[in-house]
């Protein structure tokens, strides 16, 4: 028997090729099929960049095969939680939404030793994110 998701989680940036691909990676892997997941970005990269790539590869988690998707109406109003990391006005707006903006320095363009800090973070709040979904099923 298939039970459907405790949420569904939308991560947007600008590129979605790097932090939104870190967190979508990561809360795939941490929480497998209870949490539906998305990533997205308003001006889309050609590729996930690849210190991305490699940072998440040295803790067990393969973004490698992701792709820059471009952020529509339709997965905004299809998710629970949006979570915007630096994607500005560009994510749209609707009721119903919990909406967290995560401060996080951009990767594009650094070496994978300014990505690996950028990683933990997001693990952390991938985490907390986690707990703050099966608090809110526990009620």
């Amino acid at each position: 028997m298939t039970s459907s998701p405790a949420a569904s989680v939308l991560f947007v940036c600008v590129h979605n090729a790097g932090r939104s691909q870190m967190a979508a990676g990561f809360l795939s892997h941490l929480a497998g099929d209870r949490i539906e997941v998305r990533s997205a970005g308003s001006l889309p990269a050609d590729q996930v960049n690849p210190a991305a790539v490699q940072a998440m590869s040295e803790v067990g988690v393969d973004i490698s095969r992701r792709t820059p998707k471009v952020l529509t109406t339709e997965a905004v109003m299809a998710s629970d939680y949006v979570i915007t990391m630096g994607c500005g006005d560009a994510c749209p707006v609707f009721p119903g939404k919990a909406y967290l903006d995560w401060e996080l320095p951009d990767p594009a363009g650094r070496g994978v030793d300014a990505v690996r800090p950028i990683r933990d973070e997001i693990k952390a709040r991938v985490e907390a994110l986690i707990a703050e979904i099966d608090a809110r099923q526990d009620r």
